[in-house]
């Protein structure tokens, strides 16, 4: 897992996301997650402690999806050059992307992770966990305008009492250690279903962005 915590120029101020690393100098997050400034921890467990595992490495060059849209959040994916490759270990490694095949189903089980907001409000300092159930895209489809099903999953019960947070975007959801979904956005509410993007569709622009992010 990586924790990202980047500048916003308009607001002033520094928020956080989730993200995770594909290649020991590429990760993945949210488009959302833009900032003028970005740094990535990887191998944390609690954010703000010094931990032996943590790698704090700054951002070279940030590529958001080239069709991503900040007003319905379709294609909310980016990819960050990281400036210096990551030292790969027990606690910082790589995940393997899905095949563009790949197609997950409602009934599904995964987990997500991230340091979103506890129910309290607050955000967590430790590295939260929870499994979330693949709905059917009609539940996403009477809650969001702009749900594509091709593009994006509908994920978490609406009877379930935990869930993916503020702070969680980016984050994967992960399926048989895949990563098949890029935490995106939720309600207002924070209500369940939320709504990820779904990493098999977007493979062939991570593979060809990573091309290009190769020669920098």
């Amino acid at each position: 897992m990586a924790y990202i915590s980047f500048y916003d120029m308009n607001t002033k101020k520094v928020y956080s996301c989730s993200g995770f690393l594909v290649q020991d100098d590429i990760v993945i997050t949210a488009a959302h997650c833009y900032g003028s400034k970005i740094n990535v921890t990887l191998g944390a467990h609690d954010i703000n402690k010094k931990e032996d595992t943590q790698q704090v490495i700054p951002v070279l060059k940030a590529v958001p999806h080239k069709s991503y849209n900040s007003q319905t959040l379709v294609n909310n994916i980016m990819l960050l050059k990281l400036k210096y490759k990551a030292h790969l270990n027990t606690a910082v490694n790589t995940i393997a992307l899905p095949k563009s095949q790949d197609w997950v189903k409602p009934g599904q089980v995964c987990s997500v992770a991230g340091w979103g907001r506890l129910a309290n409000g607050q955000s967590s300092n430790t590295l939260q966990e929870v499994d979330l159930e693949v709905q059917n895209e009609q539940k996403c489809e009477s809650i969001f305008q702009n749900y594509n099903n091709a593009i994006q999953l509908c994920v978490g019960n609406p009877y379930d009492k935990k869930s993916t947070s503020f702070g969680d975007s980016g984050g994967p959801f992960v399926c048989n250690k895949v990563p098949q979904g890029i935490a995106s956005y939720a309600q207002n509410t924070g209500k369940l279903p939320h709504v990820f993007t779904r990493t098999s569709s977007v493979r062939s622009w991570i593979e060809a962005t990573i091309k290009l992010l190769k020669h920098l």
